[in-house]
């Protein structure tokens, strides 16, 4: 029997795509990425992925998982072979259980984000991982890359998140880990190999998830600076004013927001531009007084030692939206001007400053004229350091021409800095020969000797991270 043949009679012929139908799974969402599958296969439950991984093994066909298809790594496209199965996730989409009790919820890995949010919700209760892809990006994919997003200060990555995974081996296998314990030191931490390996190890296809009681009082603001270690510091007395109320702390640079004014003028930016916009906010768990008092007092404070210049804070829930889209807007201004190399660097906070310095001095030496378009999650030391072509320079052009020497300049600099070439995005095809480069040999071989004893025969998406 054939494969097709096999497939079709495990997830029914509606659910195996060929030919034209083939389009959008094929390309990443920056358009980037273009691959070429044999089929598509769209199963409805955790036995028929495990199945489909069964048939698959029988034939020697390798396997993509693919989520949401968000990433900016090019993890979960198929390459070019025409040879690769994409297995998509997007049936797997069922809450299973909301345990209030324990503050734990359990969904299925092709649950959208946004889904995942609204379900906690409707329960009174939060499930705090927040991205601007949540309405298209799924939970398996969120954690098959450790997501990250704009509350990592206060709950931690993706992985801080998930008390226990269901996983189909690469043979087919389903291993049950679903747990909602805070503690089991019952030997290996299995849940943390496939969290984060980019489907190479395993297809995750269910979660459970920590929860947490909804905040009382959520206070956002903006605040304008003229230096990046203005900040820094800022962030470190809205630390020691706030403690673990702080739940957000967004920085932009001027370029990032004029990209938003000029595609979307229609969003209002409420402060003047300057070299630095910080987005900074408060969740508490007292009463919406005591919380719009001590940001008050928060804000007074930096007037008065000179960290930022100007300030809004947000009157109404529709007000705090519309701070958070524009922070939100940026990675959409980018697109629409044009392709762009992108870093998604984490470095020690102290580090930052300097870095960015250091770096577009480099930059704006080796490519004149160059536009840098950095923002990020500044409150746990995680930047989208990108770098755009200079004004009238084709895009297309300035990658082939000019992202080996602009990667090298900043992958260098984020090395001499202490820092990491991937904080939240993942490897994926795109920084694989990167991480070879990088990572020490004894990590890489470590990483390797996992590769080989889940996946022997490497089918599970082949060519990414290692």
């Amino acid at each position: 029997m054939t494969l097709e043949a096999s497939l079709r009679g495990i997830v029914g012929s509606a659910q195996v795509l060929q030919g034209d139908d083939l389009a959008a799974y094929e390309v990443d969402w920056r358009k980037r990425w273009h691959g070429r599958a044999r089929l598509v296969v769209r199963p409805g439950s955790t036995e028929e992925v495990a199945a489909v991984v069964r048939a698959c093994a029988a034939h020697g066909v390798a396997i993509v998982p693919q989520g949401g298809n968000t990433g900016l790594v090019g993890a979960s496209v198929p390459d070019g072979s025409g040879t690769q199965v994409v297995l998509n996730l997007g049936r797997l989409n069922r809450v299973r259980e909301i345990d209030a009790a324990n503050l734990t919820m359990t969904v299925e890995a092709g649950c959208l984000l946004q889904s995942v949010q609204e379900a906690a919700q409707a329960r009174d209760l939060l499930f705090p991982l927040s991205l601007a892809a949540e309405g298209s990006c799924t939970i398996g994919g969120n954690l098959a890359t450790n997501a990250g997003g704009t509350q990592v200060l206060r709950y931690g990555n993706a992985r801080e998140l998930c008390l226990g995974l269901e996983v189909v081996t690469a043979d087919g296998q389903v291993w049950d880990g679903l747990s909602g314990l805070r503690k089991d030191n019952t030997g290996y931490d299995l849940r943390d190999l496939f969290i984060g390996s980019e489907g190479t190890l395993g297809i995750i296809t269910a979660a459970t998830l920590k929860l947490y009681p909804r905040p009382a009082a959520v206070t956002t603001a903006l605040a304008t600076l003229a230096w990046l270690d203005d900040a820094v510091a800022f962030l470190a007395l809205a630390r020691a004013r706030l403690d673990a109320a702080l739940t957000g702390f967004e920085v932009m640079n001027a370029f990032s927001l004029e990209l938003v004014r000029r595609h979307f003028p229609q969003l209002a930016q409420p402060l003047p531009p300057a070299g630095w916009t910080v987005l900074l906010e408060q969740s508490a768990g007292d009463g919406a007084t005591l919380a719009a008092q001590r940001f008050e007092d928060l804000l007074a404070d930096a007037f008065e030692r000179g960290l930022i210049a100007d300030a809004a804070v947000a009157s109404s829930l529709e007000q705090s939206g519309a701070m958070w889209h524009l922070r939100e807007s940026i990675p959409l201004a980018q697109s629409l001007e044009g392709l762009n190399i992108k870093h998604d660097i984490s470095l020690p906070i102290s580090r930052i400053p300097a870095f960015v310095r250091s770096t577009d001095e480099a930059l704006a030496r080796a490519v004149p004229g160059v536009r840098l378009v950095d923002f990020g999650h500044l409150g746990d030391g995680n930047l989208h350091y990108n770098v755009q072509a200079p004004e009238g320079v084709p895009a297309d052009r300035f990658l082939a021409e000019r992202e080996a020497e602009v990667n090298r300049i900043v992958y260098d600099a984020v090395t001499a800095h202490g820092g990491s070439i991937s904080a939240e995005h993942g490897i994926g095809a795109l920084k694989r020969d990167e991480l070879a480069q990088r990572k020490s040999p004894v990590a890489l071989g470590m990483m390797r000797a996992i590769k080989q004893a889940l996946d022997p025969h490497g089918r599970m998406n082949p060519g990414r991270v290692l």
